[in-house]
């Protein structure tokens, strides 16, 4: 679960969100849109514990982030940028295992149990046959799928993903959505991810917070197609 209470985000001296309040719970896939600029990615990193507040408090399963170790942030969070990731010489499953590094032991050495669940996240995302193969050889929809497994082997109960569907054709977007919500309902996860795609979102997602600086809308998406008219100038 993550919990916003009366949080305010800048970027600069541009006043994003002052005062907004919002709880996203387990088992739910939340679309975060806004009109380009709005601070999308700055709210993710905010929440992620890699950018700022200006007041208020993130709450991560019932902790406030300000009192958590880097480590324990890392077995809460998992977070997927928006960047195109293209690393020659590392394979798909050297990439994935990226995600076990809070769990293995001070020199990063790999067990047994921590090679199984690298496994397990290929297969998650239909990945198993690439597990060998290096990602500069791969499609950006293979590639993302591939980062998404990397933050299932993390196995976090919160994944926050920025853009994930960007620079991907019309089919991948929707299988990439897809397997978000298969994640969120099956797996219980709580994610939140930053879009776009307002159509894929809008028949996709369980929730929506929109941001309309100041402010943070968070509702039910079916109660949202009002402001998201308002806000993103759609004629219904």
């Amino acid at each position: 679960m993550i919990r916003l209470e009366n949080i305010s985000l800048g970027y600069g001296s541009r006043r994003l969100l002052d005062n907004a309040s919002a709880t996203f719970e387990h088992g739910t896939l939340t679309a975060l849109l806004g009109r380009n600029g709005a601070g999308k990615s700055t709210l993710l990193r905010a929440i992620a514990s890699i950018g700022n507040l200006d007041g208020g408090t993130v709450s991560l399963g019932g902790d406030d982030i300000k009192r958590l170790h880097p480590e324990q942030i890392a077995r809460l969070v998992s977070f997927v940028t928006t960047d195109k990731v293209r690393i020659p010489n590392l394979t798909c499953q050297d990439v994935v295992a990226l995600g076990r590094a809070p769990y293995t032991n001070w020199i990063g050495r790999m067990q047994d149990i921590d090679r199984e669940i690298v496994a397990e996240a290929l297969a998650a995302v239909g990945m198993s046959d690439f597990a060998n193969k290096t990602m500069d050889a791969m499609s950006d929809g293979e590639c993302q799928r591939v980062m998404i497994a990397r933050a299932l082997a993390q196995q976090t109960p919160i994944i926050l993903l920025d853009e994930p569907t960007a620079f991907l054709d019309l089919p991948t977007r929707h299988e990439i959505c897809s397997l978000l919500h298969r994640l969120a309902h099956e797996d219980g996860k709580t994610i939140l991810f930053s879009t776009h795609d307002l159509d894929i979102a809008m028949s996709q997602c369980d929730m929506a917070a929109i941001i309309d600086s100041p402010n943070l809308i968070h509702k039910p998406m079916s109660d949202v197609r009002d402001d998201i008219s308002r806000i993103f100038g759609i004629c219904q």
